[in-house]
């Protein structure tokens, strides 16, 4: 199984490239449960809500990799739409802490690669985004990067319109996942 995770600052184009993604690869993705949980649970959060969501998307992830797993056999391809890290970043930006057991799973998930959303796409207003600056949006991606930096995965940076996104992800996937 190919476990690929998009992740980046709100409205960086994470869902929209996640399912161009599961459509290149025929494949399925996983999407962000913290959407989910926000918007049937209201947008006034506290920390402790954050392993709520935690405990969401690790159940999200592990039943669409069973799925994909019992449909596709052992070499299918799965996309996800954020992970422990995305919490990780959240929470130390919004509470300036974070929930051990959020970083105990970011240890224990094992991911084949991240490509990282840049901020040069237009910010979308809807009703859970909280940071419509730039320069937020910029921090919160330097954030997602020194993440990526210091961890030994291989990883991206996609930029560009929705076509070049595309296109720049699917040649590094395939570059590191199936050139061999």
């Amino acid at each position: 199984m190919k476990k690929i995770v998009i992740i980046g600052p709100e409205s960086t184009g994470k869902s929209t490239l996640c399912a161009q993604l599961a459509q290149h690869y025929q494949t399925d993705w996983v999407r962000e449960y913290a959407r989910e949980y926000l918007l049937t649970h209201g947008t006034d959060y506290r920390v402790e809500d954050l392993w709520t969501i935690a405990c969401g998307q690790r159940k999200a992830e592990d039943e669409l990799l069973e799925k994909l797993r019992l449909e596709k056999g052992s070499d299918p391809v799965c996309i996800i739409d954020t992970d422990f890290s995305v919490l990780k970043v959240w929470s130390e930006y919004v509470f300036n802490r974070c929930d051990n057991r959020i970083l105990t799973e970011i240890c224990n998930r094992n991911y084949d690669l991240y490509l990282l959303c840049n901020t040069d796409l237009p910010w979308v207003k809807d009703e859970l985004r909280e940071y419509p600056d730039l320069e937020t949006r910029e921090k919160l991606f330097h954030y997602y990067k020194d993440y990526l930096v210091n961890q030994t995965l291989p990883w991206h940076i996609v930029s560009g319109t929705q076509g070049a996104r595309l296109n720049s992800a699917t040649n590094f996937i395939d570059e590191v996942l199936f050139s061999h």
